[in-house]
């Protein structure tokens, strides 16, 4: 006798009841699902949200606001972080941003926080006043379209 030979004994590998197969199915004349009605037919059902006629749950729920699905979303960097995430970079590109995000979207550098240093920031927008603080730490901001 062997380990893979103990387990499992035969009378715990049960066969599935098959539906719908006659009287010697164990599931006798209406294979379970009952006498008659929507459920009992086959191929249909209820949808999923369906209530028995009471008016489902997500119409009831009130509905406020708009969501634009043409939103335009951006990794957005603020000069403080720039200024933390790389501290000895004196050209930041646009690969270099990315690398500390998670999504693909296009990157914008705002302006919260001071620039102490004369940087080269590649980004797809900027905001004015990033682009003031900047220019006037004595960097440069390149503009890059994808």
């Amino acid at each position: 006798m062997n380990l893979h030979e103990l387990y499992p004994f035969d009378h715990e590998n049960k066969n599935r009841k098959r539906r719908g197969r006659g009287a010697g199915s164990g599931l006798r004349k209406t294979a379970g699902k009952g006498h008659k009605g929507q459920k009992a037919r086959a191929g249909s059902g209820p949808s999923v949200g369906f209530e028995g006629g009471q008016m489902p749950l997500i119409r009831r729920l009130p509905k406020r606001g708009f969501k634009n699905r043409f939103r335009k979303v951006n990794n957005v960097f603020n000069l403080e972080d720039i200024e933390q995430l790389f501290p000895d970079q004196e050209n930041v590109d646009l690969s270099m941003l990315r690398s500390k995000t998670k999504n693909k979207e296009p990157v914008k550098i705002l302006a919260r926080g001071e620039i102490t240093r004369s940087l080269k920031i590649e980004a797809n927008s900027f905001s004015q006043s990033a682009k003031q603080k900047i220019e006037k730490a004595g960097g440069q901001c390149i503009k890059v379209e994808e």
